[in-house]
């Protein structure tokens, strides 16, 4: 059977078994703050016209968030002493920007609907704006998460949150956890078409040759452009691909073509559990970006706090 029917039947099967989370409902604030996609849309479009990187910083930030204990906000937080230690503290989140974006939206609902939408929904909207004004898909999401009031620490987060040499194997389970499917699982990495990497992220990978094998040519590229020297944190980067700032497929494109960056990038089109897919996504950015829809959804409604679990912070970074 041809490889793109496979995976349009495969997106038709992820959208008519996915449930939603209990609690979570497409229509949450129609009563409550009917405004709030709309207010989350126009600040974020804002914000980004003097930053073009923020749909990339926004969408990491929510795939952190997530990792860990799920969709709750705890990202945002500020350390409150000495003593607690946020998941900001763990070495996985260098290089997470624009987290005081989240609050700059958040007092923009607050003006209008005040204790009604969570950190964590705003965050959710967020992500989702961000790949819809890059050119992708605008998603569908539930809403009605709530926000933790007994956040994670930087050793979950440690614990929780993929380092840039994750393997193949390690990946699916990872996603499996979440529901995703093998395909969903191939297409939520195609977020890597926005953004960079960091070059501290590709140490092991460049200087460390049992780690994986790269293409020579593209090894000397990658080299240049993270000498040994240039692993301080967000100093120096690489981009994904070659259209950084857009919401496509060619981060399958490159990968295919022995051009992906990380590990992972590099070895899904070597295995045959998921070449088809990446294959596929190359060929066809719509089904692409179906599959991607369905894996969005799915992780950003796994674990979440609904109903009378967990709390409304009316400010993002703080717990009260």
């Amino acid at each position: 059977m041809d490889l793109k029917i496979v995976a349009v039947l495969f997106s038709l099967i992820f959208r008519s078994t996915f449930a939603y989370a209990g609690g979570l409902s497409l229509n949450f604030y129609e009563q409550s703050c009917p405004q709030v996609e709309y207010i989350v849309r126009t600040s974020l479009r804002s914000i980004s016209l003097t930053d073009p990187t923020t749909p990339a910083a926004i969408l990491r930030l929510l795939f952190h968030d997530c990792q860990v204990q799920g969709c709750d906000a705890s990202i945002l937080l500020d350390p409150e002493s000495d003593i607690f230690q946020t998941e900001m503290a763990s070495g996985k989140n260098l290089g997470i920007r624009k987290r005081e974006t989240i609050n700059t939206i958040k007092t923009a609902v607050e003006a209008l609907c005040p204790q009604q939408v969570s950190c964590a929904d705003i965050l959710v909207l967020a992500a989702r704006e961000a790949i819809a004004m890059s050119g992708g898909p605008m998603i569908v999401v539930p809403l009605g998460r709530r926000d933790s009031s007994s956040p994670s620490n930087f050793r979950q987060a440690d614990a929780s949150l993929p380092g840039p040499n994750i393997g193949l194997d390690a990946t699916l389970q990872l996603f499996a956890k979440k529901g995703m499917t093998v395909a969903e699982s191939v297409a939520i990495l195609g977020a890597h078409t926005l953004g960079v990497t960091h070059c501290f992220n590709l140490e092991s990978r460049l200087y460390k040759p049992e780690v994986d094998k790269i293409d020579p040519q593209f090894e000397i590229f990658l080299k240049m452009s993270c000498p040994l020297g240039s692993f301080t944190p967000n100093s120096s980067f690489i981009v994904n691909d070659p259209t950084t700032l857009s919401f496509d497929n060619q981060y399958f494109v490159n990968s295919i073509n022995g051009l992906g960056v990380l590990r992972i990038d590099a070895e899904m089109p070597l295995d045959p559990r998921t070449a088809p897919f990446i294959q596929t996504f190359a060929d066809d950015q719509e089904v692409f970006f179906e599959a991607f829809s369905s894996a969005f959804a799915k992780l950003s409604s796994s674990n979440v706090l609904t109903g009378n679990q967990g709390v409304i912070r009316t400010y993002c970074n703080r717990l009260y």
